[in-house]
């Protein structure tokens, strides 16, 4: 069975790791350290470690200012506040000076669960992705966590890091990470599913309940919304009969947006968009609310079902 982590709880450990390397990294939180889990660093390295209180546009602001003498700045809240909150301050001081700082946002998508709406960030990646110069990368599992947090540190400029609240499963065998690279983590030629985030492990279950019924389905796992990888995506549209899209987040500009944006100015193919349609998130579990959203692994089953009838 494949190991469950929170990739919060590898975030706050890798923060350590970088600490110990890098004495000019230096980690921001907006009172919620417990729950993203910079915790771990303030302990470490209590000098570098800033908690700015319930002020998350004050926060991104005095990023800004230690990025401009030359700190590598980790800044972290949950994903509606990091982008939705604090976007003026992420757009004018953060980005338009291609600052070397690392947004990394937990509590994305609605399977936050129960704390409803206000606190479900299904717009963040449309937010980040409109930024010029913003560097997107949505890991799919714990390990990937990691290798996103390594290489958004070692790579100039502005960073989104997008993860979750609940546990996700630890996908095996995905290769090496790359930024802009896209993992294709399993192959198929009649239909292509591009996903990211905790989707991937839904989109490869639907893979092999596909197989059964003889549809050869790939399973492309973009981890990297910018730079995006529009070869893999070009290769989708020619050799597959059509593209799926599952997304944890509004189809709006977010990753169905991307991959619709470069098939349709190269090669126009079939794209099912599968993602939060015209709604705010709401109160509940989150397996109930992946199901009430259309989000689960059968869902996706029917879309590629659908592209190769």
């Amino acid at each position: 069975m494949a190991e469950l982590l929170y990739q919060r709880d590898v975030y706050g450990k890798t923060l350590i790791e970088l600490g110990k390397e890098n004495k000019d990294i230096v980690v921001m939180d907006a009172d919620l350290s417990s729950s993203t889990r910079t915790g771990l660093f303030a302990r470490q390295f209590p000098e570098r470690f800033f908690n700015m209180g319930v002020a998350e546009q004050n926060m991104m602001a005095a990023a800004a200012g230690l990025a401009s003498c030359g700190k590598t700045v980790f800044v972290s809240t949950f994903a509606v506040f990091a982008t939705g909150r604090a976007w003026d301050q992420v757009r004018t001081s953060i980005v338009c000076n291609n600052f070397n700082i690392k947004i990394v946002a937990t509590h994305a998508g609605i399977t936050v669960g129960p704390d409803g709406s206000s606190h479900q960030a299904i717009e963040d990646i449309t937010l980040m992705r409109i930024l010029p110069n913003m560097n997107i990368i949505v890991p799919c599992d714990g390990p990937q966590t990691r290798d996103a947090i390594f290489a958004a540190s070692k790579t100039k400029g502005p960073f989104y890091v997008r993860l979750g609240r609940v546990k996700v499963p630890t996908i095996e065998n995905k290769g090496e990470f790359k930024l802009g690279l896209a993992q294709v983590l399993k192959e198929g030629k009649d239909v292509a599913i591009i996903t990211c985030g905790s989707m991937v492990t839904d989109a490869l279950t639907a893979a092999e309940n596909l197989l059964k019924k003889g549809i050869k389905a790939r399973v492309i796992n973009m981890h990297t919304i910018r730079p995006l990888d529009t070869r893999v995506i070009l290769d989708c549209a020619v050799s597959t009969k059509g593209i799926v899209v599952c997304e944890e987040h509004t189809v709006i500009g977010g990753l169905a947006s991307a991959v619709n944006e470069v098939v349709s100015e190269n090669k126009p193919t079939k794209v099912l968009r599968l993602g939060i349609k015209n709604r705010f998130g709401q109160s509940g579990e989150p397996a109930d609310l992946l199901k009430e959203y259309n989000l689960t692994s059968n869902d996706i089953e029917k879309a590629a079902s659908l592209i190769v009838s």
